[in-house]
């Protein structure tokens, strides 16, 4: 079961790794997201690791000290190190990996396991992060019913959403190529503005520029071409969540969107993080689903199962921060912008894979999906600049001075998770960063 909650989430649990005790680190014990890096040796392929306090484990390097063996041991020495392919051809093994490295971890571990572990760990700090899987296909979600309808509302007062939102799961297919890893600078886009109407358009760069705080979530079971995927099942073929920055350029989309939806005001970036927080350590943190109005339709048969009523939804606090130009010249620490959950998604990530799967459309290991803006009912819950602005209009105040409408040159978006209950120990997402490069 995706909710089971066994010994590897134990609070107590304390590991022999003493940055990995810190409560306010995002990386403890119950955690261990996958991730894939490079430490020393370049001319080899990046490793797949796991992230435990301020330390990143190689997975290969404890094959080859015998820490880890079987079909999972044999392929790592065999040089398979993409995640996406071990997810789909060793599946049972990732999922046993958890509790052997909650063992090797903990604090009671033989002195023999522990030296032998501490040969295969790396400064998180001096690791160059990769993309921790070979994306084939992404696709964007739309399913924050408050983005939906504060969006809906600037552009249509009378009919913010529209008749399908409450029906099925909207999304679109987005850019795989152009998904870069958390640290990229971002170059601002250029594109065609048509903000004066009675004018034709111009190509000149970006002017509204802004993000959107996402939650990613990768799969790491492919279902065959023709076979949808059935809600009771959809939990399986997760292989883990990471965040995401969906980089918009908002006045090349409003020329753009119509009639076939987003384009080039959404594929030139997408910013994802390192790590990929497992669904077996997001167990306790599972939570209903988005409690419907009584005057919302219920979601159809296919969408609709008593465990995802009960456990699809997701209690993982998302912070976005921006810090400017100036701000950094200053030593002004980065100003958050808005706090939002993603238990306020109006569809669980259950209901996007099977939506998406319900034609027979096969998706496969390593494919990302993205829930889309991820924001809450009140203005410091607002998941991109568009919504916290109202289209600019009501710009932000920032602590040097400055205003934002919408991003400029210099500015440094960073996004950050975590997940928190009582009784057990936090847990965190690391942080997805981007900084704007004036347009070439």
């Amino acid at each position: 079961m995706f909710n089971q909650i066994d010994k590897t989430h134990d609070p107590a649990l304390r590991s022999w790794i003493e940055s990995a005790n810190d409560p306010n680190n995002d990386f403890p014990i119950q955690n261990l997201p996958f991730c894939s890096f490079w430490s020393d040796d370049e001319d080899e392929p990046a490793h797949p690791g796991i992230a435990i306090g301020d330390r990143v484990f190689d997975l290969v390097e404890a094959a080859r000290c015998g820490l880890i063996g079987g079909q999972l041991g044999d392929a790592l020495m065999e040089g398979l190190t993409d995640l996406s392919v071990l997810s789909e051809f060793l599946g049972a093994e990732l999922l046993l990996l958890r509790p052997q490295l909650t063992e090797i971890f903990a604090e009671s571990a033989p002195k023999k396991v522990r030296e032998r572990a501490a040969r295969c760990l790396f400064p998180i700090e001096e690791a160059d992060f990769e993309i921790p899987l070979s994306i084939g296909d992404y696709t964007d979600f739309y399913c924050s019913i408050y983005h939906a309808t504060n969006v809906g509302s600037m552009f249509r007062p009378d009919n913010p959403l529209m008749p399908n939102y409450k029906w099925l799961p909207v999304g679109y297919h987005g850019r795989a190529s152009s998904i870069v890893i958390s640290g990229t600078e971002i170059r601002r886009p250029k594109g065609q503005n048509r903000s004066n109407p009675d004018m034709p358009p111009v190509y000149i760069p970006c002017k509204n520029l802004d993000y959107e705080v996402e939650l990613g979530f990768f799969i790491g079971r492919t279902n065959e071409i023709g076979e949808p995927v059935p809600i009771s099942e959809a939990n399986k073929h997760i292989l883990g969540f990471c965040l995401v920055n969906d980089w918009s350029a908002r006045d090349i989309q409003a020329w753009e969107y119509q009639p076939l939806g987003p384009f080039l005001s959404k594929n030139f970036a997408t910013t994802i993080s390192p790590f990929i927080v497992t669904l077996q350590a997001l167990a306790p943190f599972r939570s209903p689903a988005f409690e419907r109005p009584v005057d919302d339709p219920k979601p159809l048969d296919y969408l609709s199962s008593e465990d995802d009523r009960r456990f699809g939804g997701l209690d993982i606090n998302m912070e976005v921060y921006l810090q400017t130009a100036e701000m950094r010249s200053k030593a002004i620490p980065p100003h958050r912008l808005s706090l939002s959950n993603a238990k306020d998604l109006y569809w669980t990530v259950g209901q996007m894979i099977t939506h998406h799967t319900s034609n027979g459309c096969n998706l496969q290991a390593g494919d990302l999906l993205a829930s889309g803006t991820v924001s809450g009912p009140v203005k410091d819950s607002l998941g991109c600049l568009l919504e916290i602005t109202r289209r600019g209009s009501e710009p932000v105040s920032l602590p040097s001075g400055e205003e934002r409408r919408f991003l400029e040159d210099g500015d440094e978006v960073i996004i950050k998770a975590f997940c928190e209950r009582e009784g057990y120990r936090r847990i965190g997402f690391g942080e997805c960063r981007g900084r704007i490069l004036p347009a070439s």
